[in-house]
């Protein structure tokens, strides 16, 4: 007898129909604009003529949100609901919904339809053309110029030198990908951001299209200044990992040899003014010699701890697997099964609660 399919197995297995698109779009709070977002994806990815589901994340909705979704999960066939069990952060989310999506293309976008659902047409058409991720460009942005344009003009230029790949807006959600470019990567922290410089580590074909940017028609944002912090440390620990993962002995041989030729000098001074000047270090250079030492050991110690927690982060979420989310439920319903009977092989089982939109 076949053992029962696991959460992730079942929701993988049994689908006969080949998907070539997966729109993830990660929401919280945003239940006055579940229904608008549902009718513009609807009506733009029906155009294109392609099998394709939506897939939509509550992560950690307080408001009426989830129930907006079970009621498109309802009505239409092609919406998947996934609830995360609390607010995980908008990388989680995403995260949640790459790894659900069955599409051989991917394309993520943000649920508060500040970016328009008809420029996906633009970005499908780029990313055809042979490139393996193509990013939405908010060339014509209406923010405020001193907390977000300007920040954010900042971090792109940051990360474009540091990754090396030519965008002019890395905090674009607004994405297309090929299933196989994001596969190869995994996501923690807040670094969906820097989805194009993980995945420059093994491919390099990106473009990037202008997308219109529209007013939020409901709710607030969720982003502000607290983030530039959070998103610069994870710039540098992008920037790390591109550069010394695979060989940390550059980065710390060479803080090893500027603190030994540092020392060695300090040293010959002091000898040389013991011998030829006469005079007592301690009491001449003691305090001045005591700070100094202190400011480079310690200095050196922390940044060097910073950055082999970063690579023992790094290995524990890739060689243990452990995802960086947790599932509460997940509600679909089959259109080639009345609701109710999943399709399953001989001999596998599923929990009951699974089999439809309805608890």
């Amino acid at each position: 007898m076949k053992r029962p399919l696991s959460d992730t197995e079942w929701e993988r297995s049994s689908e006969p129909t080949a998907i070539r698109y997966s729109l993830v779009v990660p929401l919280r709070d945003e239940e006055g604009n579940v229904e608008a977002l549902w009718e513009e994806v609807t009506a733009v990815m029906e155009g294109l003529g392609e099998p394709y589901e939506l897939i939509l994340v509550d992560d950690g909705s307080t408001d009426g949100t989830y129930e907006r979704l079970v009621s498109l999960c309802e009505r239409d066939a092609r919406v998947r609901v996934l609830r995360l069990s609390r607010n995980f952060g908008q990388t989680a989310a995403l995260a949640a919904g790459f790894d659900f999506a069955r599409g051989e293309i991917i394309i993520a976008m943000d649920g508060d339809l500040q970016y328009d659902p008809r420029d996906i047409p633009r970005l499908l058409h780029k990313l055809n053309e042979g490139y393996d991720l193509v990013s939405g460009w908010r060339e014509k942005r209406s923010d405020a110029w001193l907390t977000r344009r300007l920040p954010s003009r900042v971090a792109n230029w940051l990360a474009a030198q540091v990754s090396g790949v030519p965008l002019k807006d890395f905090g674009s959600t607004f994405k297309a990908y090929r299933r196989e470019a994001l596969a190869e990567i995994r996501l923690y922290s807040e670094q969906h951001r820097f989805i194009p410089a993980l995945v420059s580590q093994w491919r390099d074909r990106f473009a990037e299209v202008p997308v219109r940017v529209r007013p939020r028609r409901w709710g607030r944002s969720k982003y502000g200044l607290s983030r530039t912090l959070r998103v610069t440390f994870d710039l540098l620990t992008i920037a790390f990992l591109l550069r010394y993962l695979a060989h940390p002995l550059r980065l710390f041989g060479s803080w090893g040899v500027a603190m030994l030729l540092g020392g060695l000098g300090l040293d010959g001074y002091l000898v040389g003014e013991k011998l030829w000047r006469h005079i007592s270090i301690m009491e001449q250079h003691g305090p001045l010699l005591l700070l100094s030492v202190l400011l480079i050991v310690t200095g050196g110690q922390l940044i060097s701890l910073g950055l082999l927690g970063e690579i023992l982060s790094r290995t524990y979420f890739e060689s243990q697997r452990k995802p960086i989310y947790s599932i509460r439920e997940i509600r679909t319903r089959r259109p080639e099964s009345p609701v109710g009977e999943p399709m399953l092989q001989d001999g596998e089982t599923i929990p009951s609660s699974r089999a439809s939109c309805s608890t």
